[in-house]
């Protein structure tokens, strides 16, 4: 049974930067064969896709909402079959559970005819969630 662990969350204070890690195990394929893809959810508030990006195999493209655009950066090591989200100038606002997901190569990191980039429900595997605090 294949699993998502993440972890790197944490208290940061506003404007500082945060590393958040997950670790991909027990699948028969390797990570770059999957879409990889970073949501939050704040109190209160329904889940958010906050970046994505497509598979390897794919040469998928890279997408960021317009809150995180400029400020955090999705990777991935395949060899160590981890995904990271650096999170600088950090806000209040960014306070969430983060959560790492997985998809399918083709499916849920891609521009729609509707302009939508990123597909919630095409991703397949989630991982725990860590807490995110912003606050001074």
């Amino acid at each position: 049974q294949g699993q998502l662990v993440e972890s790197g969350g944490g208290l940061a204070q506003p404007g500082g930067s945060l590393r958040l890690s997950c670790v991909v195990s027990g699948f028969t394929l390797n990570l770059r064969y999957y879409a990889i893809g970073w949501f939050r959810q704040a109190p209160g508030k329904e889940r958010e896709g906050i970046s994505c990006e497509g598979s390897t195999v794919s040469a998928g493209r890279t997408w960021y909402e317009d809150s995180v655009k400029g400020r955090f950066t999705i990777s991935r090591d395949n060899a160590k079959n981890t995904v990271y989200l650096q999170m600088n100038s950090l806000k209040p606002e960014d306070a969430a559970v983060y959560y790492c997901a997985m998809a399918d190569s083709g499916y849920g990191c891609y521009q729609s005819s509707q302009g939508r980039f990123i597909h919630q429900s095409d991703f397949e595997f989630w991982g725990q969630g860590t807490p995110v605090v912003v606050s001074s």
